[in-house]
Parts: structure tokens; C-alpha cells; sequence
């Protein structure tokens, strides 16, 4: 059996085009607003504490996550924290509206607050959202804004109307002037797909995306896109790198089923790892970050044990063979950049 050296805690990494610098592994709140399952107020508070006490310096929150739950928890944690070295982002593209009852289960939150979200994606909707933003998280200072689910993939037939809000509209617009104001330090978008990713560089002056289970040990379809962004010295943020759970264990994928050519390759992916008694998750974290553009995972986290969990596969120690035998047998992209084995020599 090969043996690596075991892995250094890693330092924050820039985002090339904005005076910010993101912990490796951050922190994704949706999970504590309920996605699911219901997460109480004691767990959630715990389970930003222990990310907290473990370095974790990068949380990402959103309106949409519990309708509003999850601002709201994020908010209180850190009332009073120092802010020094902590990158907060959150999101603009739906308006919370008061909406009494919300039905348990919508949109996958298991007891979401008695709010409907409302696309708006215009000038005026991006700031109305980013003043409510403001309130719900107690005046915390958002370092990211970023545009959430743009693309065809949410909207279907009426992805074309959001596209001309926000390009035509303003909502562009309104993010580069909070920008500029100061009143935030970057922006970029939050979303599911490339694809949209890749026009909205051409349609704006973005620093970053948050692009969730597009370029992961399962898929790398979205290769070509980060290679671009590294040529361009735009971030990214890896979201959903267990691909909604499949890679941690759970029976889901995409926020759904999972289909029968998706398992085999997450089985076959599985019992390479077990040649090296590595757990998959570990490799699903570690793998994103070896693209240059990239400058942080997000894992989602309901308990202080799944961080405790996430701290660990993201230190495990994983040798080179393994990601080459995963190349070899055509399980992640001839061209995909692998993590390089730190006992091994320069």
C-alpha cells in the first residue's frame, strides 16, 4: 500500500481580481436553513462555531436558503465576531415576500420561514435584495454578492427574460456601482451551470463564480470554463463537490435521483479510493482545488460532526497514484490538473 505524507493545512487563496483571500474549504450554508432536513437553532450555532474554531473563514448564505433562515442564523453567529480575515458572500436575483403559511417542504426546505421568492433580477430587484440582505444579516458586512441560479437550467423558457433584467435591466449594473461604492468588495454569480457562467463574462466585469457540481471528481464538464477563467484571473468557488451528496454517501444527485450511468461512475470512482484506503469524500474535496482558478470548496454542513468530518478528508493525506490510476481508467479528465502528492518531490 502507498503511503503520502499527511497534508499541511492549506493557506487562504486570492481572488485575483479583489483584495479578498478565501479559506480552502468554506462553508455552505444552506444545510443549516434546512435543506431536507430541519436543522434547530442550538446545531446550527454549533455547527458555525466548530467551523469557526476550526479556521473555516469563508461562510456562503443566500436569501433563497430557508427563505431567509439561513441569513438570519448566519447574521446572529457572527454579531460581535471580528471580521478580520472572514469572507462573507450571499446573494441577489429573488425577493423574499411575506407569505403566510410557507408549506414545509418547498423547494426542498423542511421548515422554511413564512416567505415566496420572487425572481427579480433588475437593477432595482438586485438592490431591494441586497438592502434586505444587509437587515437580515444584523449590518454583517458582505464581502461577495453574487447573482444566484441565472441560467436556462432554473429558468427554462424564461431564462431570456432574466438574461435582459440583468443585462439590459441593470442588475449588472447595480452590482458593479455597489462595488465601486465600496459597499461590497466583489461580485460574480451563484449558479448550477456553466454555460451561463460563460456569457456573463463577456456581459460584465465579474471577480468570481460560485459554480456548484459542474467540476467535480464525478463530472468535468466545466473544465474548459475554469480554464478560461484562469487565463482571464476570474475565481471559483467549487460548490456541491460531494454532487448533492452521492459522493459522501446519500442516494441523491442534483438535488435529485440518481441516474444508473451516474452510479456506476460514482461506484467505479469509489473502489478506486478503496485501493488506497482513501474515503471518496476526502478525494471530492481535495480534487477541485487543483485548478489554478480555483480558490475555495464549499461543503455543506449541518453538525458540528460533518465539520469535523470535512476538516479531516480536506487534511487526509491522498497519494499520487491514486489520482493517476483515476486518470488511467478514464475516471476525471486527461486534461484535468491533479492534486499533487505533498511527500512527493518538487
Amino acid at each position: 500500500m502507498l503511503t503520502a505524507t499527511p497534508a499541511a493545512p492549506a493557506a487562504a487563496r486570492a481572488l485575483p481580481r479583489a483584495d479578498l483571500r478565501l479559506s480552502p474549504l468554506g462553508l455552505g450554508a444552506a444545510a443549516l436553513a434546512g435543506l431536507y432536513d430541519a436543522v434547530d437553532e442550538a446545531t446550527a450555532a454549533a455547527t458555525l462555531q466548530a467551523a469557526w474554531d476550526a479556521g473555516l473563514r469563508y461562510i456562503d448564505t443566500a436569501p433563497f436558503y430557508g427563505y431567509t433562515r439561513s441569513e438570519r442564523r448566519v447574521g446572529a453567529f457572527l454579531a460581535g465576531r471580528p471580521r478580520d480575515g472572514l469572507v462573507l458572500s450571499t446573494k441577489v436575483g429573488r425577493l423574499m415576500e411575506p407569505d403566510l403559511p410557507a408549506r414545509p417542504g418547498s423547494d426542498g426546505w423542511a421548515d422554511p420561514l413564512p416567505f415566496r421568492p420572487v425572481f427579480d433580477y433588475s437593477h432595482d430587484g438586485v438592490m431591494r435584495s441586497f438592502e434586505a440582505s444587509q437587515q437580515r444579516l444584523g449590518g454583517a458586512r458582505i464581502d461577495l454578492l453574487l447573482v444566484h441560479d441565472i441560467g436556462r437550467a432554473t429558468h427554462g423558457a424564461q431564462h431570456v427574460r432574466h438574461w435582459r433584467a440583468l443585462t439590459q435591466g441593470g442588475g449588472f449594473r447595480a452590482l458593479a456601482s455597489l462595488r465601486s461604492q465600496g459597499a461590497v468588495r466583489a461580485i460574480g454569480l451563484g449558479v448550477n451551470e456553466w454555460e451561463v457562467a460563460w456569457d456573463a463574462l463577456s456581459a460584465a466585469p465579474l471577480d468570481c463564480v460560485l459554480l456548484a457540481g459542474r467540476y467535480t471528481l464525478l463530472e468535468q464538464g466545466a473544465l474548459g470554463f475554469l480554464d478560461r477563467c484562469a487565463a482571464d484571473g476570474v475565481g471559483v468557488v467549487i460548490g456541491g463537490p460531494f454532487n448533492s451528496g452521492l459522493l459522501a454517501g446519500q442516494a441523491r444527485y442534483d438535488y435529485g435521483s440518481v441516474p444508473a450511468a451516474v452510479r456506476e461512475r460514482a461506484d467505479a470512482l469509489a473502489a478506486v479510493c478503496a485501493e488506497w484506503d482513501v474515503p471518496v469524500p476526502a478525494a471530492a474535496l481535495q480534487f477541485p482545488l487543483a485548478h489554478p482558478a480555483v480558490v475555495s470548496v464549499l461543503s455543506g454542513m449541518r453538525s458540528p460532526q460533518q465539520v469535523a468530518s470535512n476538516v479531516a478528508w480536506m487534511h487526509q493525506a491522498i497519494p499520487q497514484a491514486l489520482w493517476q490510476a483515476l486518470r488511467d481508467r478514464g475516471l476525471v479528465h486527461a486534461d484535468a490538473p491533479l492534486p499533487r502528492d505533498p511527500g512527493a518531490p518538487a
